[in-house]
């Protein structure tokens, strides 16, 4: 057997190794989001939406705990979207291709792969401890925002890159000074790129639990927040506070929330799509 019919012969081996992991993975998930339908589609209802927290079942909701992911969504946007963005817009233009760039670059890509947990310790210090902000909806925000800037700072970066240079060289060759540039060609260029990373930062910190765990985020939350200040809740917290109760009913309320989560996830990414389709 020649080299030619063994590269082949790998080639093929190959091919049919990838989709043999492909539907394993595939059929998984199926019977994950399956076994997770059954349980917990019979449970969502308006009620469950708007009720409290409650020791019964069947009369407990995750009211509180939605507008604590809501809160924390919001407020983490705010906070990781503009800093993340500048900070990618000036790595990329207007910072000097050196050694310590270079370095800067590396530890950058090296956060986005840190684990949450050490985001959580350092938003405990710094946020709930030095700050002094306690256990509230703000030092949850500013520890996720932490966690997904590194994310947004190397999507902002890649979206840049991939503007075709002919479209600066020539706002420059018409008098443009290099913000306007920036302003006017680059960022509406690149806008669907940053669009997309942002969103699927966020996709990512809605799901996050452990950082807000050590922060101070509770299981049970008898209000919903109304400022920035107040002790929240959210629901991969109210999904692991249920999960580990032994009676049926709160399988199925967890079940139903986990549901709603991944709802939230798949609208979130699909808009991420739709953004980079369209831009």
């Amino acid at each position: 057997m020649n080299n030619l019919r063994k590269n082949r012969l790998k080639d093929q081996l190959f091919k049919f190794w990838g989709i043999f992991c492909t539907i394993i993975g595939l059929v998984l998930l199926v019977v994950f989001i399956g076994d997770i339908l059954v349980d917990g589609l019979r449970r969502i209802d308006w009620g469950f939406i708007t009720n409290l927290p409650s020791r019964k079942p069947e009369k407990s909701g995750i009211y509180t705990a939605l507008m604590g992911s809501i809160w924390i969504l919001f407020f983490t946007t705010i906070i990781a979207f503009p800093i993340g963005v500048a900070a990618g817009i000036y790595l990329e233009e207007y910072s000097k291709k050196n050694k310590l760039a270079g370095l800067l670059e590396i530890n950058i890509s090296n956060l986005a792969g840190v684990p949450s947990i050490i985001y959580g310790l350092l938003g405990l210090e710094v946020f709930v401890r030095i700050m002094n902000l306690g256990p509230s909806v703000l030092a949850g925000s500013l520890t996720l925002s932490l966690l997904i800037l590194p994310i947004v700072i190397v999507a902002t970066r890649e979206a840049i890159k991939a503007v075709p240079s002919s479209i600066k060289d020539a706002s420059f060759a018409l008098g443009a000074s290099k913000w306007q540039t920036i302003w006017h060609q680059i960022l509406p260029a690149s806008g669907g790129g940053i669009l997309t990373g942002v969103i699927l930062a966020l996709s990512r910190a809605v799901g996050e639990t452990a950082p807000l765990i050590v922060v101070g985020a509770l299981a049970y939350v008898p209000f919903a927040p109304e400022n920035p200040l107040d002790e929240f809740s959210v629901l991969p917290i109210q999904i692991f506070n249920w999960i580990s109760r032994p009676q049926p009913g709160f399988i199925e309320n967890a079940a139903a929330a986990i549901i709603i989560l991944l709802l939230i996830t798949f609208i979130m990414n699909g808009i991420a799509v739709y953004f980079r389709n369209k831009w």
